[in-house]
């Protein structure tokens, strides 16, 4: 069974339901949306770790 967590910047309201959920998945890392939880994203830590220092420095492409 897999446990998920609610991102710190989750709303408590009734807004509240839109947050990103994160599990460990063995040796991966699970990301899953609040509102659509059957869609669920699987990346290393690595791949995950380059995509959000990626995201944060806004080099990416597009």
């Amino acid at each position: 069974m897999i446990t998920w967590q609610k991102s710190t910047y989750s709303g408590t309201g009734d807004g509240g339901n839109d947050c990103v959920e994160v599990a460990a998945a063995g040796e991966a890392i699970a990301l899953r949306e609040s509102d659509t939880p059957a869609t669920v994203v699987r990346a290393t830590p690595r791949a995950l770790g380059t995509l959000i220092r990626t995201l944060k420095a806004g080099t990416g492409r597009g």
